[in-house]
């Protein structure tokens, strides 16, 4: 192995290390409560050392967020080719984005990061257009799996349906949490709202719209 090689090898591994300790930082304090300095003091380097692997706190929320987007991905892919009822696969999805809640919370922390007005102010036009990419296709995968399990029309809008009605559940979980008062809905409480949602995702023929 040459010396330049050795570099960026280590490069690499060190940018994997940053981005490690920015995670488990944004589970326990989210994006915003997250600050460069605390991250360079989680992997034991100066801040003026993170810099060199990463020009700014934004190029990190860039990073976190391609993977993230890129694990929901891997997720939602395994979902499709599961050789399980077609009812089940609405089931799974449910859980799938409760497991993401539970195991990986920074994920949606980047994902209501990414409403903030200047989230993006300084990511480059390609950047910007690779991310909508990126996220458009989860949401594609998503709504693939609900047509072709469901049968639903309106696939699309289902699955911003059911993507919002979680995501919006967490954030107003998290927020009565963060004013002291009881965190709900709690999981059993989920259950019922899965109820709801998966009774009203009707068949094809019993819908309207394209």
């Amino acid at each position: 192995m040459g010396i330049e090689e050795r570099r960026e090898r280590e490069r690499a591994a060190r940018r994997a290390a940053v981005l490690d300790a920015a995670r488990g930082l944004v589970r326990e304090r989210g994006f915003v409560g997250t600050t460069t300095k605390q991250i360079a003091e989680e992997c034991e380097l100066s801040e003026a050392t993170l810099f060199w692997y990463f020009k700014s706190k934004d190029e990190i929320f860039v990073s976190l967020l391609f993977d993230a987007i890129d694990f929901m991905a891997r997720g939602l892919d395994e979902i499709a080719i599961a050789e399980v009822p077609a009812g089940d696969k609405l089931t799974r999805l449910w859980n799938f984005l409760a497991a993401v809640r539970e195991e990986h919370p920074e994920c949606f922390h980047v994902f209501a990061y990414l409403a903030y007005p200047q989230s993006t102010a300084t990511v480059t036009d390609e950047v910007r257009a690779e991310l909508a990419r990126r996220s458009g296709d989860n949401f594609r995968r998503l709504a693939d799996i609900l047509r072709e399990s469901q049968g639903v029309k309106n696939a699309r809008l289902v699955a911003d349906l059911l993507w919002g009605a979680f995501a919006g559940l967490m954030v107003l979980r998290d927020s009565r949490e963060n004013l002291g008062a009881a965190p709900h809905p709690n999981e059993s409480e989920m259950a019922v709202v899965f109820d709801l949602l998966s009774s009203g995702i009707a068949p094809a023929e019993k819908t309207g719209g394209s």
